[in-house]
């Protein structure tokens, strides 16, 4: 396995080996460690100094399914802290399986210069003039990056917001079908790629090959007993196809934390017209996909197609954070209106739920009524223009309330929320205060913890027990994005001895010992080596804290607050 590092400046790419310590690391260990071992923690995330790191997962291009997450790292434009962002699609699979385990982009370009970093199935690495593609939405960049180069590869991109170098903008990536849907959308990331002037990066597929494993018969025997787990679990083998994870609306909802018009409310009156029944019905009658692979080596095809009222594609996938940003969260209970938002986003290279939540700041502070999707589609549509209003929006929350001087802005460390009231879920409000990543759900979920719908224990409006429960989640989630398995594939580690049977995958992978143990001081170095990147940029303990609305707005229908205190918060890594 090797390392490309590109010179954006000097227009040069080198080979290199993994450095030593980092041997048997992938994904989030990868790109974490990485960054912080190479960037200037006090550098300017859009300047020459900073670097972005691509990742497969470590298990990524095996045959374990459910393992082709992506990760992409840097210093984020967004939070000014260290950022893992984590995509699905093909192209962790193509990286890992001609040997590739990070490429990292370093420098600035000359001026008004743009390249494709193009990987051909030998893992040789070139960079291509793309001045021409300057400019383009990714749906028509991908569309002319394949008359050019042919059908078969992967194509990671950037659009217009990326270009611009937005802080909400997005990184995309193409699915199984080689259309740009999938989006590593948080933490601004593509505004970084955007900087180093790369507008997208395209490797070649491959059949026949896979990442080198040390033990093989080993691996292939643990790996049937995960998949196994997965279809014997009836969320990912039933539900998740039939639903996606739009299933959470309904749940969510009744439970009152589905955040509602800028999170005034924590039920959606409409929750019914978007929720992931309502989907499914209407993408059947119209002749689309409710069950659709999205990601290479999937068993569970949570994805969808979305169509018109003529049958014509909308979207794919249409996913439960969306739904909930650019529905319940500015109060439009009009799915095809959603749909189409979240088509624009992943054209023009933005994070759905950055963006919905700057809408509902400019809602909230009277720029135009809750529930008009027609003024939310034209808001996102002035991004791509580069208005200066656009720009705003393209700049996420913060900048937005800032501009409508609006002090009720859901962010942590300068990114939103996402579809979990905190003050319904308290241990949603440990995770989005403390995670590394700023107001992030996936880096520490655990709202099966505290609803009892999930066979929650917990009381969800309590303090008790929800630091450890998000601690434990955050330095679990830490490894998953390492090795690269899906977040709806964890159901495997259900199986028995579930966690020790992935850790038979690590060891016959690597050829070196790894036991649950490891798996748990894994978790602790990357949570560690991502907060010490954080105090070196200038973060405090006080920025480990929610937005006032949430201490001090108790939330309907239940009316509460979040109960949990800065003292209790500031233990949760204390490791």
């Amino acid at each position: 396995m090797k390392i490309i590092r590109v010179d954006m400046a000097a227009g040069k790419i080198t080979n290199q080996e993994v450095v030593p310590a980092f041997i048997g690391m992938g994904g989030r260990g990868l790109t974490s460690f990485y960054v912080n071992k190479e960037v200037p923690p006090k550098c300017d995330p859009l300047g020459p100094e900073n670097k972005l790191v691509f990742a497969p997962g470590f298990l990524s291009g095996s045959s374990l399914v459910n393992s082709s997450r992506f990760s992409i790292g840097a210093k984020s434009p967004l939070t000014g802290g260290i950022k893992e962002s984590n995509v699905g699609g093909t192209v962790a699979v193509d990286m890992a399986s001609i040997g590739i385990s990070a490429i990292i982009v370093e420098g600035l370009p000359e001026k008004n210069r743009s390249y494709i970093l193009k990987v051909d199935k030998e893992g040789n690495a070139v960079l291509l003039d793309a001045g021409g593609l300057w400019g383009k939405r990714t749906y028509d960049l991908v569309k002319s990056i394949k008359e050019t180069h042919g059908e078969n590869h992967s194509i990671t991109c950037i659009g217009p917001a990326g270009e611009m170098q937005l802080s909400a903008a997005s990184i995309q990536s193409t699915d199984m079908d080689g259309r740009p849907c999938r989006a590593a959308g948080r933490g601004g990331l593509g505004a970084v790629m955007g900087s180093k002037g790369l507008k997208a990066l395209v490797v070649e597929k491959t059949k026949g090959k896979s990442t080198q494993i040390q033990d093989l018969e080993a691996f292939k025997s643990s790996a049937k007993i995960f998949a196994q787990a997965v279809m014997k679990d009836e969320f990912s083998s039933e539900v998740l196809p039939a639903l996606g994870s739009a299933v959470l609306v309904e749940p969510i909802n009744a439970a009152g934390a589905f955040p509602t018009r800028n999170a005034r409310q924590g039920q959606f009156e409409d929750a019914d017209k978007i929720s992931g029944e309502t989907m499914a019905q209407v993408i059947k009658s119209r002749g689309g996909k409710t069950t659709h692979k999205g990601c290479s080596g999937c068993i569970i095809n949570c994805s969808n197609e979305f169509v018109d009222e003529k049958g014509t594609y909308v979207t794919s996938s249409l996913e439960y954070e969306t739904i909930w940003s650019m529905g319940g969260m500015i109060g439009n209970n009009d799915l095809d209106a959603i749909a189409t938002l979240d088509f624009l986003c992943d054209d023009i290279g933005l994070d759905t739920m950055s963006t919905g939540v700057a809408i509902a700041v400019a809602m909230d502070a009277g720029y135009k009524a809750f529930g008009d999707a027609k003024a939310a589609i034209e808001m996102v549509e002035e991004v791509a223009t580069g208005s200066d209003f656009g720009k705003i929006i393209g700049h996420g929350p913060a900048r937005v309330g800032k501009h409508f001087n609006n002090d009720r802005v859901p962010v942590i460390k300068g990114q939103s929320i996402a579809a979990y009231d905190p003050r319904a879920i308290q241990g949603m409000a440990v995770t989005y205060a403390t995670s590394p990543m700023g107001g992030d759900h996936t880096a520490g979920w655990v709202v099966e913890s505290n609803l009892e719908a999930f066979g929650g224990t917990l009381d969800p409006f309590s303090a008790k027990g929800q630091v450890e429960v998000s601690r434990n989640a955050q330095l679990h989630m830490a490894v998953v994005d390492t090795v690269g398995i899906c977040d709806f594939a964890q159901t495997g580690f259900g199986a028995p001895d579930g966690l020790e049977n992935v850790c038979k995958m690590i060891r016959a992978k690597s050829g070196k010992p790894f036991s649950a143990e490891d798996w748990n001081t894994t978790g602790k170095k990357i949570i560690r080596i991502e907060l010490e990147f954080n105090k070196n940029a200038g973060f405090t303990k006080e920025l480990d804290r929610l937005p006032k609305m949430f201490y001090e707005e108790p939330l309907p229908p239940h009316n509460k607050v979040v109960v949990i205190s800065d003292e209790e918060m500031d233990t949760t890594f204390n490791f």
